[in-house]
């Protein structure tokens, strides 16, 4: 039996249409290896940085991927995807899927069913990825490594799975990153013979502009489970614990501000009044000035100043 589950094993890295687990794994709470491993090696490649160097090159392609594709996934990925918050072409659709796909956070259905999931059941038996119920490991990053949460819940995004191209970005998840890191090192290579003056080459822009940058991106992300679920404040009295702060939205581009979007999930801005600086909105806004997206749906001003309503008095 060994042969046969290396082999469903090793075809998991390219193909998550491929069984989700061998008979007789056991726990589905349990690590699921062959996904691990990449995760695990991502990390370690950081550490070429102490051979390849750095260069103002290599790391200013790091920080712009590092926007770009947090744009990706907080405007489109989640907003878009996950909320319908706004509209937009299937060609753009398509574009930004792909653009969110490089990000390494698994396809745009496999990522929009468990976010969706997470909405109704926030902080509650059920929510894949609550420090209140599991703690901070299991909400930052063990979570998505289970067997549990391998597969794509299909029943819950049958408007996202009508799209062949978008079933084919999740099922072949990891073929728009590894495409990413092979352009990366051959942008290197050819800026190192034809603008050595840069200070850059194949390994460096691999190092930074795919390990560092993503492993940034990755952790940045988690933060909106394992810590806006716990740090913070809380202008609205929503069901889950979910909470407003500052720095993780100006580190996720506007997703910090998390107790706003669990008052009113469908709003394409999280940053609710002018002072909570949401610069995927800002984005957004410029995307439909230029008519890629449309029909930016806002929050109602009876929603946004629920919170000052004195409470009702009770019946004498």
């Amino acid at each position: 039996m060994k042969g046969p589950r290396i082999s469903l094993a090793l075809r998991r890295w390219f193909d998550s249409g491929a069984a989700v687990a061998a008979a007789g794994d056991g726990d589905p709470r349990r690590s699921d290896w062959p996904r691990v491993v990449p995760f695990v090696l991502v990390h370690f490649g950081c550490l070429g940085a102490i051979w390849t160097g750095v260069s103002a090159t290599a790391a200013a392609v790091a920080a712009g991927l590092f926007l770009v594709r947090m744009f990706a996934i907080t405007a489109f990925y989640h907003r878009y995807f996950s909320h319908r918050a706004f509209r937009t072409s299937r060609a753009a659709q398509f574009a930004f899927a792909l653009l969110g796909a490089t990000a390494v956070q698994r396809g745009p259905l496999w990522w929009a069913a468990h976010h969706r999931q997470h909405h109704a059941r926030a902080d509650q038996p059920g929510d894949a990825h609550s420090p209140v119920q599991d703690g901070f490991w299991w909400s930052h990053v063990g979570w998505f490594l289970a067997r549990e949460n391998f597969a794509t819940r299909a029943a819950l995004v049958p408007d996202l799975a009508r799209y062949p191209e978008l079933r084919w970005l999740d099922r072949f998840d990891a073929a728009v990153p590894a495409a990413l890191a092979l352009l990366l090192f051959l942008a290197g290579e050819w800026l190192a013979r034809a603008a050595p003056g840069l200070g850059t080459d194949g390994w460096q822009l691999l190092v930074w502009g795919f390990c560092i940058s993503t492993v940034a991106l990755w952790h940045a992300t988690f933060t909106i489970n394992s810590l806006a679920h716990r740090f913070g404040t809380r202008r609205y009295a929503t069901r889950d614990d979910s909470r407003n702060n500052a720095w993780l939205a100006l580190l996720t581009l506007g997703e910090g501000w998390h107790n706003n979007h669990h008052r009113y999930p469908g709003a394409a801005r999280q940053g609710f009044f002018w002072w909570e600086v949401d610069l995927s909105w800002y984005g957004l806004r410029l995307l439909a000035a230029f008519g890629i997206v449309r029909d930016l749906r806002p929050v109602p001003a009876a929603v946004r100043d629920s919170h000052r309503r004195p409470p009702r008095e009770l019946p004498r």
